[in-house]
């Protein structure tokens, strides 16, 4: 069974730098999309960003393109959120999330049928 266990939040000023990993046990080998959802306090879910390891392919919501970027360690099973240029808005807990193929749907459906961790606080000060 497949477990996500995340690490790397904590809380940093505006502005700032922060990196996200999600380790994956029980992994099998076989592809799989890997990536994250936030949830801020009253507010509805985010997709943030994900990757397919068979192909590479990464995409991620408009509000953090050019500030985020995912990648992937085939070879540990870990998924990294790199997150640059901080803004208080991006202020929330960080769930990892990684869905086996069959895919379709789009990548915010995959991960939303997929298996979550138990998400990582990230907290951004202005």
């Amino acid at each position: 069974q497949v477990q996500l266990v995340e690490s790397g939040g904590g809380s940093v000023q505006a502005g700032g730098s922060l990196r996200l990993s999600c380790a994956a046990s029980g992994l099998t080998g076989g592809s799989a999309c890997m990536g994250w959802f936030r949830q801020a306090p009253g507010k509805e879910r985010e997709g943030v960003a994900a990757i397919y390891s068979g192909s590479g392919n990464t995409y991620y919501a408009d509000s953090v393109k050019g500030r985020f970027t995912i990648s992937l360690d085939r070879a540990k099973s870990t998924v990294y959120l790199q997150m640059n240029n901080l803004k208080p808005e991006d202020t929330a807990m960080y769930y990892c999330a990684l869905k086996r193929p069959p895919y379709g749907g789009g990548w915010y459906r995959d991960l939303t049928l997929g298996r979550w961790g138990q998400g990582t606080q990230v907290t951004v000060s202005s």
